[in-house]
């Protein structure tokens, strides 16, 4: 079986292609910016992206299935135009190279953003309507239009499959990802501030099984929430300091307070040059629905979720191993 992953060099790409290999597909990838972490594996690689409609079809040409993974992730407003060029305009061109080469499936990687948060007191589903507001948080808007696109090919015949997890962590983050680089700046101890907010988490390995699965499986359902658990920032940066014995945040800071100073935290990073971890659009992430419901997955798809203890502990030990951070053994 012949799989291509797009965004494959990306975090979930990288653990994908990883549990691809370990089930003995054969892998095709298409990355954009960085390959050097796929150059040790057994995979074939196509250097481009999703807007580049020719380079689909080339790395597409008898695929059995397509992971569509590619996606710009932003945490700023600035960069729009960027974000929904990629989140859009890439599913249809993902779509209609698909259809010209005939791809078995298309699993196509969207998120739980994509869907409309509130009513906050009822789990959120697959039912969930999608974000329709133009001026919705970029990423929020063009994911729920990428996954539009999916949803409708599939309407019209395609076999398609979309996926939605929740906040992504887990080992082979190498750039690393937003959450991914809080966690580093955590493990650090580095980080004196806290927001009071939490997020369902879900590891990147159990998101790939996830998206395997729905690739495997003869009739597979429209949609699938892959989530995890709900927790704090204050009970992860507590369990890390555990794990490190650096130093957890000193003050955890009440939403409103963080909502203040974000623009600040904002306009310093982008002149410095530096990342801005909690921003205006970051801090509105960590209000989503609390309760994610993956019943279906579970039921469908044999989707079992790992505690999230033990993500957290592979990850700061997988950063750790990678130098990204270090323990201080002489603090436990």
């Amino acid at each position: 079986m012949l799989a291509v992953v797009t965004g494959a060099s990306g975090h979930l790409g990288m653990n994908l292609v990883n549990a691809l290999l370990a089930g003995n597909w054969q892998v095709r990838t298409v990355i954009h910016v960085n390959s050097k972490h796929l150059k040790n594996l057994d995979v074939e690689m196509v250097h481009g992206d999703t807007l580049n409609p020719m380079l689909l079809e080339k790395a597409f040409k008898g695929a059995d299935v397509v992971f569509n993974l590619a996606a710009k992730v932003s945490v700023v407003g600035w960069n729009r135009p960027e974000v929904e060029a990629l989140n859009i305009k890439g599913p249809e061109n993902v779509i209609a190279a698909c259809k010209k080469c005939n791809v078995g499936r298309l699993i196509h990687a969207s998120s739980f953003h994509a869907c409309t948060q509130s009513p906050h007191t009822q789990p959120l589903d697959e039912a969930r309507s999608l974000v329709k507001d133009k001026n919705a948080i970029p990423y929020d808007y063009s994911k729920a239009c990428g996954e539009t696109l999916v949803r409708r090919a599939r309407a019209e015949g395609m076999d398609a499959v979309v996926l939605s997890p929740t906040g992504i962590i887990g080992p082979n983050d190498y750039e690393p990802s937003h959450f991914g680089a809080i966690l580093v700046a955590l493990g650090r101890g580095s980080m004196p501030v806290i927001v009071d907010a939490g997020l369902d988490w879900v590891d990147a390995r159990d998101v790939a099984q996830g998206l395997i699965k729905a690739a495997e499986i003869e009739k597979p359902s429209e949609k699938y929430m892959l989530s995890g658990e709900w927790v704090s920032l204050k009970d992860i940066a507590k369990q890390i300091s555990q794990i490190t014995g650096n130093r957890a945040p000193f003050f955890t800071s009440p939403m409103w307070l963080a909502k203040v100073g974000s623009p600040f935290s904002e306009i310093y990073s982008r002149a410095s040059g530096g990342r801005a971890l909690f921003t205006g659009i970051s801090l509105k992430a960590l209000e989503s629905n609390h309760s994610v419901s993956h019943a279906r997955a579970a039921a469908e798809l044999g989707y079992n979720p790992r505690p999230l203890g033990e993500t957290i502990k592979d990850t700061i030990e997988w950063f750790n191993n990678n130098g990204y951070l270090s323990y201080n053994h002489r603090r436990k």
